[in-house]
């Protein structure tokens, strides 16, 4: 990353919860808390006017909720991640988050290390679910198969898959993969020859190279 930080943006109305993850946040090497807000009316706001990276969004606040200030950030700013933070693994929110263009979903009683995780990966362009929501399989599928659709055809290549291939085309190992995805090298490594097969990829440029096609990757 260099000196470049990510810069994030905190939306949350319980202020004892924005100054925890203020903290946590900025004790990272590689991201910084550039603003903050009590509700969606003013986290809207501060994103026009300072354009995050990421902008990590309570989902239920009076004034305006984080499901409608997420449809409008991402109306104006494509280039900002959106990452739902909320006290409920709820598929409906999760469901309605993905309709509006977050990326992420985070539950507030995750371990630290979770949502400094959650964080990078949306930052890096991937789709992220808290791991206390993984068991919700069918919420995650429906959510997925609508950031996807008009991606990829359907059923072409999995959820899964597609993260592998984004997070090879971003450069990391299969070691790193399998650590940012909570799977096994050998996970990585067969959901990784899978893809590669079916979209007839053969090595990290080819990757690369679908990633952008896809606009997966910004080209710089």
């Amino acid at each position: 990353m260099g000196m470049n930080k990510l810069r994030v943006i905190l939306v949350d109305d319980h202020a004892v919860i924005r100054e925890g993850l203020v903290s946590l946040i900025d004790a990272q090497s590689d991201m910084q808390v550039i603003a903050q807000a009590g509700d969606g009316r003013e986290g809207i706001e501060q994103a026009r006017l300072l354009r995050p990276d990421v902008v990590v969004m309570d989902v239920s606040m009076p004034e305006m909720n984080g499901i409608e200030a997420t449809r409008i950030i991402k109306r104006e700013l494509a280039e900002t991640r959106i990452l739902a933070l909320t006290a409920y693994d709820n598929p409906v929110y999760m469901r309605q988050l993905a309709e509006a263009g977050a990326t992420g979903y985070v539950l507030k009683r995750s371990a630290a290390q979770e949502v400094i995780g959650a964080i990078r990966a949306v930052a890096s362009g991937a789709n992220y679910f808290d791991r206390a929501m993984m068991n919700e399989s069918n919420a995650v599928g429906s959510f997925n198969a609508k950031r996807l659709r008009g991606e990829i055809k359907s059923g072409e290549i999995t959820d899964r898959e597609q993260e592998v291939l984004l997070l090879t085309a971003h450069g990391y190992t299969n070691k790193e993969i399998a650590e940012r995805l909570y799977i096994s090298v050998k996970t990585v490594e067969t959901h990784k020859s899978n893809v590669m097969a079916k979209l007839n990829l053969k090595n990290r440029a080819d990757a690369v190279r679908y990633a952008l096609h896809q606009g997966w990757l910004r080209d710089s």
